[in-house]
């Protein structure tokens, strides 16, 4: 995946909870996300960790280059040490540039259209149950044009146990 492998982090607030979630720029896939009341430098710091454990890459060599936006659990001392500690590169796109979070905003943008826009969510249990079935669904099911017309995941594991070719990436 090159020498410049990159997730993105993000973290956005809605009536009843926040959604934090982390997204592999190459293949898509929503690596690992946080749903709670708050949404803090140490739940940051737990993602990334559980990211990089998830993909194998918590004890390897090349680390993925992290993106993220200037929110204060980004921001954070445990955050930034976190991410020296796991020796992880983390960036941070300028102030009002969400387009350098491109791919992660493009899948907000499909949860908002596709899961928040069509369900009234009575309490936080429903809106953790909902939107866990709605990432469950964009991971497998959700067909993605620029991934081959495959799901995440598909295209994940078509990457990593069939070989296909790989593509460049604009980051």
């Amino acid at each position: 995946m090159g020498n410049r492998y990159q997730i993105r982090l993000y973290c956005r607030r809605r009536p009843i909870f926040l959604l934090m979630g982390i997204i592999d720029v190459y293949d898509r896939v929503i690596i690992d996300y946080h749903i709670g009341l708050t949404c803090e430098g140490r739940h940051a710091a737990h993602l990334l960790e559980r990211a990089l454990w998830k993909r194998k890459l918590l004890n390897t060599e090349i680390k993925p280059v992290i993106r993220t936006d200037n929110g204060p659990q980004f921001i954070s001392n445990i955050f930034e040490s976190t991410c020296q500690a796991l020796s992880v590169e983390h960036e941070r796109i300028p102030p009002k540039t969400p387009n350098l979070n491109a791919h992660i905003e493009a899948f907000h943008s499909i949860l908002e259209r596709d899961c928040y826009s069509k369900y009234e969510f009575e309490s936080y249990t429903d809106a953790h149950k909902t939107i866990t079935e709605f990432i469950d669904f964009y991971l497998h099911r959700y067909l993605h044009g620029s991934l081959q017309d495959m799901p995440p995941v598909q295209f994940h594991e078509m990457v990593v146990n069939m070989g296909i070719a790989p593509f460049q990436i604009r980051v």
